[in-house]
């Protein structure tokens, strides 16, 4: 699926880059996994999303400064190291995942990508791997 970089998101970008504010949380993120049957949208807001629950899940902490940046492609992108989830048994509340999305320190939501498929984690040891990154294009002219 498409990475989305939601409008808030996008003035939180702008702000750190244009007038050097940033979270007054500090400079990290939080990877988070949803479980709400949700398609990313501009207009999203961390409370769009319906974080997981139970079975042993617990968000991670994406470290600033720890990305791999890669320049010069189209599009260009931010990618951090896989991050993987060992499940204790199922979720409590919504039981399958659908994607991830990611907050800064103040909780703002700053991107959200849906998986390309959906998981059911059901015992104990099942695993989710994702790829937390960011990708920014110059975009096409129309």
């Amino acid at each position: 699926m498409a990475l989305t970089l939601v409008d808030v998101g996008a003035d939180c970008i702008l702000k750190t880059f244009f007038n050097n504010t940033r979270p007054a949380g500090g400079n990290n993120f939080t990877l988070k996994l949803f479980v709400s049957n949700t398609t990313p949208a501009d207009t999203d807001t961390a409370g769009t999303y319906t974080e997981a629950a139970g079975g042993g899940y617990a968000a991670k902490t994406l470290t600033n400064g720890s990305f791999t940046v890669t320049t010069g492609n189209d599009p260009s992108d931010a990618v951090y190291a896989i991050q993987t989830w060992t499940f204790t048994g199922a979720l409590t509340t919504n039981l399958t995942i659908y994607g991830y999305y990611v907050v800064d320190a103040d909780g703002v939501l700053q991107w959200a990508e849906r998986l390309g498929a959906s998981f059911t984690p059901t015992t104990n040891g099942d695993q989710l791997s994702v790829t937390p990154k960011f990708q920014i294009s110059k975009g096409t002219p129309t």
